[in-house]
């Protein structure tokens, strides 16, 4: 590690004005949106030691150096035999072996004559007096002398020290969410302890009278079972976050002002579904307004629009829609590149690419549209269905979206659409 990391201190909370939008923007396009969630928004979590083997999915609080050159020391590639390249030339060479052998973690102990050549394994430090290693498969030996057909290029087969990573060199940078195989090139370089940020924890909340919190329980036909809040747990813990779980409130303000003060007690960030518009059951937003500096951003975005933001007790929090679609998209779009800067991972793109559309479809200007999709066998992108913000199903069919710029547009079959996978949110799915 670089300098010395202080794990007492507490993260400085977001400002009161972070998700304030300037004065006079009424529709706010998903890319202003975005822009304003990253200039806001910074790691809200407190740096902890841990060790190396422990830290899978953490993120680096500060970027690590290598204590130790990978390899350390030149070594062989492959089974063979080693000498000095500028003792050989032309035509047939033939060397005499020196007694003994040099293995990996087994060094020969003895320097290699000029002219002489040493029997040497994969991995093996390479003696003093050897440069070079020809594969066993190209010699012939009677255990005495190594021939071998000539020119050798010098340094063949081997790997020169720190041709990886030098020691003291950065390995890693800050704001990584270490993987496995970075905790094997943490290992080889000689960290055993990283600085990294506490999981951020992530706390769901589910409103709405019309809502049964549990699909086990009969329903009336004015009621419908909670999707939204086993969605949103799983996306959290499927990003590497802590989920907490708030349950269900019935559209009372006194309820859901407890449970938002339970969420603000157990986690870092709250997400809500439901609630997050301007009608008389909206609780969420009124209680925001009233008491956690509400910002309702109308975003120019289908499926989707309301997005309420707003500090709880300090704690941000995040308003989806209630419709699951909604949620689900906003939650990608939106509260996934959030979470990633308040862990302190930064803020993370959003890879896609181009693929020929499946289908034909007029858009409208004014909203950026992302329509649930997944390629065929041929590699085109086809949507589903319908575009119906109330059809689950087609978020459990697709693999991503077709995402459709703001402007109005035109597609015929063949024609080039973006399609962003759902593994780009770093979501998995059971296609």
């Amino acid at each position: 590690m670089s300098g010395s990391v202080t794990t007492d201190l507490t993260p400085p909370r977001l400002r009161n004005d972070c998700f304030a939008m300037p004065q006079g923007v009424d529709w706010v396009p998903v890319d202003a949106a975005l822009d304003r969630l990253r200039a806001g928004l910074h790691a809200v979590t407190a740096v902890e030691q841990l060790p190396v083997a422990q830290a899978l999915g953490r993120v680096l609080a500060a970027p690590v150096v290598a204590l130790r050159s990978n390899p350390p020391q030149a070594n062989s590639a492959v089974d063979g035999y080693g000498f000095a390249q500028g003792a050989t030339g032309e035509g047939v060479q033939r060397l005499p072996l020196v007694a003994g052998r040099a293995a990996a973690g087994q060094p020969l102990g003895a320097a290699v004559p000029h002219g002489h050549a040493v029997r040497i394994l994969t991995g093996a430090i390479l003696p003093e007096g050897v440069d070079t290693v020809v594969l066993e498969e190209d010699c012939a030996t009677d255990g005495r002398t190594v021939a071998f057909d000539g020119p050798v290029k010098a340094r063949i087969n081997t790997r020169r020290a720190g041709e990886d990573v030098a020691a003291g060199a950065e390995a890693l940078p800050q704001g990584r969410a270490l993987g496995p195989a970075d905790l094997a090139l943490l290992t080889a370089l000689g960290v055993a302890q990283v600085a990294v940020r506490r999981r951020l924890r992530v706390a769901v909340l589910s409103t709405g009278d019309e809502l049964l919190p549990d699909p086990g329980m009969p329903a009336l036909p004015h009621q419908i079972y909670d999707a939204n809040r086993p969605m949103l747990l799983a996306l959290i813990a499927g990003w590497g976050f802590d989920p907490v779980d708030l349950g269900h409130a019935p559209d009372d303000a006194a309820t859901i002002a407890a449970r938002l003060d339970a969420g603000a007690a157990a986690a870092d960030v709250i997400l809500t579904s439901g609630g997050a518009s301007a009608g008389d059951e909206d609780h969420v937003s009124r209680l925001l307004r009233q008491h956690g500096q509400l910002s309702s951003w109308r975003i120019a975005v289908k499926p989707g629009r309301p997005l309420a933001l707003a500090l709880w007790r300090g704690v941000p929090v995040f308003g989806l829609p209630g419709n699951p679609v909604a949620a689900f998209t906003c939650a990608l779009v939106f509260a996934r590149p959030a979470l990633s800067m308040l862990s302190g991972a930064g803020w993370r793109p959003v890879p896609g690419f181009a693929v020929p559309a499946a289908f034909a479809k007029v858009k409208k200007a004014g909203r950026r549209e992302f329509l649930r999709a997944r390629l065929d066998d041929q590699g085109r992108a086809e949507v589903f269905r319908s575009e119906g913000s109330g059809r689950i199903s087609g978020l459990s069919w697709a693999t991503g979206f077709v995402e459709l710029p703001d402007a109005a547009c035109t597609i015929a079959p063949g024609d080039p659409v973006r399609f962003v996978p759902y593994a780009s949110f770093g979501v998995s799915f059971g296609g």
